[in-house]
């Protein structure tokens, strides 16, 4: 009895020891970030916290960019140049994700558009708006045209996700969202300790073993998702690498990932509610990777505008403006010509 309780004191020691070392690991790293990593646009107060927004270029309309679930501005580093070299061009970081402060509110496509709406009014960053989404951008696009129709003069959906795949989601996807939401839950946790940190930086030093072992923990399905999810990431700049590395170090990220998760079926409903764009111009662009229902639902989206044109891009994954970047800025920037001929 008296051995079984020294070793479970002992465990419970070491343990506590782990924990306090990977929290100090954890804190030391985020202070290096910081220094290492300085935000490339300018932090605006936002409600209760602070947003990222980097502005480049000049002309009108303005060009906003809106990120996929969990990415941030990073992710349009190969685009936001070349659409700054004929308009304005904006990309922000969503609250909880790249520079910006944790969330204060659901992540509802809604919530999402207001506060983008409100960053920019006070940056100053004069309409009217050129909307670009990527996959679950798309829903943020159609939420923020439907507050604020007068301000949007065109959009720009990159594999959007349409509103008939989470609006009524079947029992199967109600577990992944329960399951995400754990899981969620669980790695901002592990990202606190320094786990997450641990991992990428092994991974950056090409030992992804234990990256890989830890993410099968939670599944194959999580597994496969995170090893897509990074193939991606790797068509970023090599210089960009490191920072998205340590962004994905922080638990914010997480937190938030989860609470867009939750709201998914509800963001699905609200991008719903705008039915038709009008006269708006519209550009669609979609890989040819998708499954037969997956690129009905693509070719749906171009009937939201009497003006939509349906793009599908070859040899591509889903960030395709990662894969063919000169493709989305020539969608943008015929976007933006249509508005300046009306």
């Amino acid at each position: 009895m008296k051995t079984a309780l020294m070793f479970l004191v002992i465990f419970l020691g070491t343990l506590a020891v782990s924990a306090v070392a990977g929290a100090v690991y954890q804190a030391i790293g985020t202070w290096r970030d910081r220094r290492r990593f300085p935000l490339p646009g300018h932090l605006v107060r936002v409600n209760e916290g602070r947003m990222h927004i980097l502005v480049t270029g000049e002309g009108t309309p303005t060009v906003v960019f809106e990120s996929g679930m969990g990415a941030s501005c990073l992710s349009w580093t190969l685009v936001q140049p070349r659409v700054a070299q004929f308009s304005r061009a904006v990309s922000y970081d969503r609250a909880g994700h790249g520079w910006s402060d944790p969330p204060h509110g659901p992540r509802t496509a809604r919530q999402i558009a207001q506060e983008l709406h409100t960053l920019l009014d006070a940056t100053g960053v004069p309409g009217p708006y050129v909307l670009v989404g990527h996959s679950f951008g798309g829903y943020v696009n159609r939420a923020f045209v439907h507050l604020y129709p007068n301000e949007v003069v065109g959009m720009v959906l990159v594999d959007s996700v349409h509103p008939a795949e989470w609006e009524n989601p079947t029992p199967e996807q109600v577990r992944m969202i329960e399951v995400g939401l754990r899981y969620s839950w669980i790695a901002a946790w592990l990202a606190r300790l320094g786990f997450v940190r641990f991992c990428l930086a092994r991974l950056a030093r090409g030992s992804p073993r234990l990256g890989w072992a830890a993410a099968s923990a939670f599944g194959v399905g999580a597994a496969s998702a995170v090893q897509r999810i990074a193939g991606e990431i790797r068509k970023l700049p090599a210089p960009i690498l490191p920072i998205v590395r340590a962004l994905w170090s922080q638990p914010k990220n997480f937190m938030s990932l989860g609470q867009h998760v939750a709201a998914l079926p509800l963001s699905a409903a609200q991008a719903a509610a705008v039915s038709s764009l009008g006269d708006l111009p519209l550009v669609v662009l979609s890989g040819d990777h998708h499954a037969a229902l997956y690129a009905d639902w693509q070719h749906d989206l171009t009937q939201l505008s009497s003006c939509g044109r349906h793009v599908v891009a070859s040899d591509t994954g889903h960030w395709i403006h990662l894969d063919h970047p000169e493709l989305v800025a020539s969608a943008i920037r015929e976007v933006v010509t249509a508005t300046r001929g009306n």
